[in-house]
């Protein structure tokens, strides 16, 4: 089984590229599920319900989130009624949405889970103890099992990844919008990288427009950002082969996709 991740879509320009590349990859890649990351898909914060279709139109199958989750107030009109998204899983009980889903795919049964870091994000509730939940219970549905660890701290997001080795099919990061070169099969056979990267404006400073950002740092006094205009994308992602019968990742591969990286693995 092929599962194709596109990392963290920023605003219009990352559902431009979306849009764009997401038919080709899936063709090129033999893509049997697809799962984008959406939560900063409205320019650059949050998700609509408009968006959450176009994603599902365009070709994914689940959207996982983050950290930016609730930032659109219209996500509580919809959240609970969109089978086909999950929000981070270590919110706190009674929160609106679900942090794991299961999906039918080649006949099998994948578990796709959304979970949040807390080093230098909002204090959740902690991810190691409620990733064991989560896998207990998606061991009784299936060994195929994929996390999208939404974390600030590469180092939080590499021991995540290796307290999971073995346990999960794959463990993608997001949210630092910077993609990695360390994609990888742990010893245990789960696939790993620190961060997927971003897919939105090329010219900018993670997803934001540069010379805002730039006079926050130099004044340190308050700045709008706001995600750029611009022709010029990047898509980021990868993609990963897992055994349907064990859950074992067989390959990862890097995708990136700007002008100066038509591919790149």
């Amino acid at each position: 089984m092929n599962i194709l991740f596109i990392g963290d879509v920023v605003g219009k320009p990352g559902r431009t590229a979306l849009k764009e590349h997401l038919p080709n990859l899936k063709k090129e890649h033999k893509a049997d599920l697809t799962i984008v990351n959406g939560e900063n898909a409205a320019h650059g914060k949050g998700l609509t319900k408009p968006i959450y279709h176009s994603f599902l139109e365009w070709g994914a199958d689940m959207i996982t989130m983050g950290n930016h989750t609730f930032d659109k107030k219209e996500i509580f009109d919809f959240i609970d009624d969109a089978d086909r998204l999950v929000r981070p899983a270590n919110y706190p009980t009674g929160t609106p949405g679900i942090g794991m889903r299961f999906m039918n795919v080649n006949n099998k049964v994948v578990a796709i889970i959304n979970i949040q870091g807390r080093t230098f994000l909002p204090p959740l509730d902690d991810p190691f103890q409620v990733i064991d939940s989560l896998i207990e219970k998606a061991k009784k549905r299936t060994s195929i099992i994929f996390v999208d660890f939404h974390a600030e701290a590469t180092s939080e997001k590499q021991a995540f990844g290796w307290y999971l080795d073995g346990r999960v099919s794959c463990v993608v990061g997001t949210h630092t919008h910077v993609q990695t070169s360390d994609e990888r099969i742990l010893p245990k056979g789960t696939a790993f990288i620190t961060d997927v990267g971003m897919t939105g404006p090329y010219d900018s400073v993670i997803g934001t427009e540069i010379d805002s950002v730039i006079r926050r740092f130099k004044t340190s006094l308050p700045v709008r950002f706001e995600v750029p205009e611009t022709n010029r994308t990047v898509l980021s992602g990868i993609v990963v082969s897992v055994d349907e019968s064990t859950g074992i990742a067989k390959r990862i591969k890097r995708i990136l996709i700007n002008d100066d990286h038509i591919r790149f693995s």
